[in-house]
């Protein structure tokens, strides 16, 4: 008790902190609420990258919902299947003579191991009751994305109660805050509780335990120990523990402290003493006074959060608290609520990525169940990528560590897939992973067949280099993305009609040509994803000064990848045959990944392309779910169509019913995706669809207000970050730039593309641009010609008018342009 009464007489000297009101409802950065959260999807998040919580706010019985990014099922594990080598060869020839059937029982046979990976899981609930609290008015509930701190009040018989909760990156605790206006007015009980759990005590008349073992799934036995602890410091009133629960009486406020630990050190290694871990976070945290741990946690949060802002302009929808808003943005002029989801994307990414941890996985950090929908696992074929999308852009490039460093555990763990299922060297990985780093295939042939989950994952290897220009961290990357290369340099096979070297067997996610199974071979976004990797690779090496032999044969293998194709209804081809539906209203349209996130498909560059994703894509159709809206608001970012990206945004903020959300996607009270289920790669995908709407630099130029719809006709966005190292802040009015803010971290030339033309170009520094960008981190895509049908019928573009200017830059320097 030494170090506890240390703590309260260090709180008791600070003077006494009033109450003080939330002020008028919400905020321009504020999520809220009339009412608590009655289910899980109504509830609102706080993390730490490591440790989430979804807190209700409900004033009898307040749920703290929480979680540990390392509480996995299982233990570490593997589910390659080495009968795959032998049946590899015939799976071939049965795909080439056009026997998919016969091909997908063979796959089904020979590489599936009946072990799809392990489960994301919950740790438990702190729950705290507050009897006599049923009859409440005046109710709030809010979520300050600015300070990352959730806030609930609520009056009961005169006397006004308020809850603070954050989760402190900095003290690796969350922190709990209970006040009362009046003086002995907190009375509560407080228990921990899980599903999962092994033991539930209360350690001392101040702590309550709970330990647990993750659970058994597919024959891998639960091997993953947590331990909880919560501890409740009280000013004033009485504090007694009874049974597993732990009272505290006539309190003026009190603070609770909640740590949880597990013994997870690495995807290999199970050793480390969950119970130490955890005493020490609460060891540690309960020397800090409130305000130090607010103060802590606030200065972290914002040395991330603050680097970017946007500004679409107000309504009186801001007003209304944030469900309502949803349920009303299609029918409202509400561009502030836009603002807000682009910066819950950042929170999101902030409180669920952070350096030295895990990535966040389908749900980010933030699950309730033992057994979340697909495991809450990765999803390599997109999702997990999109996760990640706003990362660079966003300026939150240190986020982008948790994911970078699994593509390093994968090509480690995908080493011996290679060997043993394929006979290859490198590494492979197919399209789901989780906290073990398996590589096999998983979830049967339909899904799992697709042996480029590494291949679009070290894409990330390289946009981190595009963005930061940073030698030294391309070398630590380089050896990931050329042994990627040497697994496809082995496995790749000469298709028999025009000679391609294509991947086989192969699907085209998650779709199949209608009447016949998925497995495939040579599908669009396998041959656009190894153009990426092998001209990246050779790209990565010239710039090293290495393997330059090995380059050439990787040059060869480039140079015989199947070309793009364009099919009878004028469409981008789906697979190497001409067989897409114009009916098909699958949810992926993975053959457009070329459009984006690459920069294969681009209007002035391959315009014949260009067209052929748009007729694509207005065949897929708008209605889809969340994730997948998210993608295609990027799609016709990219497209320069900024009023259908804005119908997309419109379909994605749909208020979903949180207990009957139906099959469509859209969005729940809370802000997540709604799948349905949740999801969070939706909420990542369009938040970094709203930063392409407002700026790309793919297509060798930094291009402002491509995508912008009529409703955002003014407004102001900070801390864009594009590719070579620059960072843009710019204002625009009636859709034209007014002025421009640059910083260049790299030096170089800066060529920007604007819509209006910049009248004062000679007094800016500004010069009219000419021939190729010159600066090599705009260097564009040198695709192929596309194949093109007979029966195709293109449209001409009709692009809008821009001017192109370059300036030259200075490392380090700012420059300001006022462009009209």
């Amino acid at each position: 008790m030494k170090k506890l009464n240390t703590v309260f007489l260090l709180w008791m000297l600070l003077p006494f902190i009033s109450w003080q009101s939330i002020g008028s409802p919400g905020g321009k950065l504020k999520m809220w609420y009339d009412k608590p959260a009655t289910v899980w999807n109504e509830a609102l998040p706080v993390g730490n990258g490591r440790l989430g919580a979804m807190i209700y706010g409900d004033p009898v019985t307040e749920r703290i919902q929480l979680n540990e990014e390392t509480f996995w099922s299982g233990g570490p594990s593997r589910n390659d299947n080495p009968r795959a080598l032998e049946a590899l060869p015939e799976i071939r020839q049965l795909i080439f003579e056009g026997k998919y059937q016969e091909a997908e029982k063979m796959v089904n046979e020979n590489m599936m191991t009946q072990r799809n990976g392990s489960m994301y899981q919950v740790v438990g609930n702190l729950e705290l009751n507050f009897d006599g609290h049923q009859d409440y008015t005046n109710y709030y509930r809010e979520l300050d994305l600015e300070q990352a701190m959730f806030t609930t009040t609520y009056q009961v018989e005169g006397v006004t109660f308020k809850r603070e909760v954050f989760a402190s990156q900095p003290d690796q605790v969350i922190v709990v805050r209970l006040t009362a206006d009046k003086r002995g007015k907190l009375n509560f009980a407080a228990e921990l509780n899980g599903p999962l759990q092994t033991t539930g005590t209360v350690l001392d008349p101040n702590t309550l335990e709970m330990t647990g073992l993750s659970g058994t799934h597919e024959g891998i036995t639960g091997q993953v120990k947590f331990n909880a602890r919560a501890r409740i410091i009280n000013k004033g009133g009485t504090i007694a523990a009874e049974s597993e629960q732990i009272k505290v009486s006539g309190a003026d406020e009190v603070l609770i402290l909640i740590s949880i630990a597990t013994n997870f050190v690495d995807y290999q290694t199970l050793t480390a003493d969950e119970t130490e871990r955890c005493s020490n976070y609460l060891a540690a945290a309960e020397k800090v006074t409130y305000k130090k741990l607010r103060d802590n946690h606030v200065e972290t949060y914002q040395e991330y959060f603050n680097r970017a802002s946007l500004d679409l302009g107000t309504s009186p929808a801001a007003q209304q608290p944030t469900d309502v808003r949803i349920k009303n943005f299609s029918t409202t002029h509400d561009p502030e609520l836009v603002s807000m989801y682009y910066q819950f994307g950042r929170y999101l990414l902030i409180s669920s990525s952070q350096p030295g941890g895990q990535p966040a996985n389908l749900q980010g950090i933030w699950n309730e169940s033992t057994h979340p929908a697909w495991d809450s696992k990765y999803t390599i074929n997109i999702n997990t990528e999109m996760n990640y999308w706003p990362a660079e852009k966003c300026n939150l490039t240190e986020l982008h560590e948790p994911l970078i460093r699994m593509v390093k555990e994968l090509s480690q763990t995908g080493q011996q897939t290679a060997r043993e299922m394929y006979g290859s060297k490198g590494w492979v990985t197919h399209h789901n992973t989780d906290i073990w780093r398996i590589s096999g295939v998983v979830d049967g042939a339909a899904w799992g067949i697709w042996p480029m989950g590494g291949a679009w994952l070290s894409q990330h290897l390289w946009e981190k280099y595009l963005y930061s220009g940073d030698l030294n961290y391309l070398e630590s990357v380089y050896p990931i993305l050329k042994s990627a290369c040497e697994f496809y340099q082995d496995f790749l096979v000469e298709e028999p009609a025009r000679k391609w070297l294509v991947v086989s067997p192969s699907i085209s996610p998650e779709n199949a040509p209608a009447g016949r199974p998925s497995i495939t071979a040579g599908a669009t976004m396998d041959n656009q994803i190894l153009f990426d990797l092998f001209s990246k690779t050779i790209k990565a090496a010239s710039l090293l000064n290495k393997d330059r032999e090995l380059m050439a044969d990787f040059q060869q293998i480039l140079d015989r990848l199947p070309p793009m194709q364009i099919g009878q209804h004028g469409q981008l081809q789906e697979w190497m045959e001409d067989l897409d539906n114009p009916n098909d209203k699958h949810r992926h349209v993975s053959h457009l990944y070329g459009l984006y996130p690459s920069n294969q498909i681009t209007p002035y560059a391959t315009p014949e392309l260009f067209d052929a994703a748009r007729t694509t894509l207005i065949h897929r159709g708008d209605v889809s779910t969340g994730w997948s809206m998210g993608w295609k608001v990027n799609f016709w970012a990219r497209l320069l169509d900024g009023n259908h990206a804005m119908k997309l945004i419109k379909d994605q903020l749909t208020l979903v019913d949180p207990v009957n959300g139906g099959r469509n996607g859209g969005t729940y009270p809370n802000f997540f995706d709604a799948h349905p289920p949740f999801q969070i790669d939706g909420n990542f995908g369009c938040t970094a669809g709203i930063a392409e709407m407002l700026m790309q630099s793919h297509d060798g130029a930094i291009h402002l207000l491509p995508a912008l719809p009529d409703e955002w006709k003014d407004g102001e966005i900070a801390g864009l970050r594009a590719q070579g190292g620059f960072e843009l802040s710019f204002k625009w009015e009636d859709g034209e730039v007014q002025k421009i803010e640059i910083l260049s971290t790299l030096g170089g030339n800066c060529r920007i593309r604007i819509p209006n033309e910049a009248v004062q170009a000679a007094n800016s520094g500004l010069s009219a641009a000419t021939g190729t960008n010159h600066n090599p981190f705009f260097a564009t895509a040198e695709v192929k010609n596309p194949l093109v049908s007979e029966a195709a019928q293109l449209n001409e573009l009709n692009l809008k008018q821009t001017h192109v200017y370059d300036l030259s830059t200075e490392a380090g320097k700012t420059y300001s342009i006022a462009v009209k």
